[in-house]
């Protein structure tokens, strides 16, 4: 029988599970929509009678391991804890519950750590053994990489680029605290800029005729390679503020490349482009040009599986 793991990636809105082989191939998969089960073991009986189901329908393959990407995530303790955005509250024994179930080993760690161990294992970095992954989207994750292992730190929760902060007394962030990256450098920090400049910019722009609950980072990158000037300059301050979180980055692990991915990451070179140029007019001499700054190798379609997927072989490497 063919050997494979299930990936899972546990989000506000949706699960996305599947079968990953050795190679990274989804051989099947499924979703769940997080608020039908308010109730963590509800939850906890549909995602493995889910992933019993694809087995059923796919004959010939073993499942033996399952990898798990969730937010607040503690890869130590295989718990949630403490999740704003899940309906289930506290701390959460998350891989020993699936696991008693399922009857295969569980590891579970957040989801940019995730994305980082599938950037490792199927994407840009299988011949790397330094680099980061940030994930901009509604936040800004990041799984930082040493000697090919994730950095965890004493307390699980190592690598919270996100919250590095880059404005003293800037914005408010979703933790509560005032300044932090994320708030910045997000797609849901650049909508935030954008509004910002409506107040202070006169430039006619159509992006005053939308709503601000409208408004999204996608339509901004449009408006900028129309050449627009509000979104031209929140693309180029959402550039500043990503770099310095960068150059910071850098300057403590020195990776041999950053992964962009995500919602943000999607604007390509025209966010690209002045990244790289903050970073290299920033950064202390001896790292500069040392870190390439690109985009995720692995389509963000399958991301979230793959990176989850790999979290579970990698444990058996």
């Amino acid at each position: 029988m063919k050997e494979v793991v299930a990936g899972i990636d546990i989000g506000g809105t949706n699960i996305v599970f599947g079968l990953v082989d050795r190679d990274g191939e989804i051989l099947a998969d499924g979703v769940l929509t997080t608020s039908d089960y308010p109730e963590f073991p509800e939850y906890v009986a549909a995602q493995v009678k889910g992933i019993k189901d694809l087995l059923a329908i796919n004959s010939g393959l073993k499942l033996i391991s399952i990898g798990i990407g969730a937010p607040n995530a503690n890869y130590y303790k295989g718990t949630i804890e403490l999740a704003p955005n899940l309906s289930w509250k506290g701390i959460i024994p998350l891989g020993a519950a699936i696991s008693e179930l399922s009857r295969v080993p569980v590891t579970v760690t957040n989801d940019a750590n995730a994305a980082a161990v599938g950037e490792m294992i199927f994407g840009g970095a299988k011949n790397m053994k330094d680099f980061i992954v940030l994930t901009l989207g509604t936040g800004l994750g990041s799984g930082i990489v040493v000697n090919r292992q994730i950095v965890y730190g004493y307390t699980g929760f190592a690598g919270e680029i996100g919250h590095l902060t880059v404005v003293p007394g800037g914005r408010i962030c979703g933790c509560g605290k005032q300044g932090h990256l994320e708030t910045y450098a997000s797609a849901t920090g650049l909508v935030r800029t954008v509004s910002e400049l409506l107040g202070t910019m006169r430039n006619d722009t159509p992006l005053r005729d939308i709503a601000p609950a409208k408004l999204s980072s996608k339509m901004v990158a449009n408006y900028a390679q129309q050449n627009d000037p509000v979104a031209l300059r929140a693309i180029e301050y959402t550039a500043e503020l990503l770099g310095l979180g960068i150059i910071n980055s850098i300057a403590f692990s020195s990776p041999e490349a950053i992964f962009l991915f995500g919602g943000l990451a999607q604007a390509g070179e025209m966010l690209l482009e002045p990244v790289r140029h903050y970073v290299d007019k920033n950064i202390m001499p001896i790292f500069r040009g040392t870190c390439k700054i690109i985009p995720s190798a692995i389509p963000e379609n399958t991301a979230a599986v793959l990176g989850a997927a790999a979290l579970a072989w990698n444990e058996r490497s």
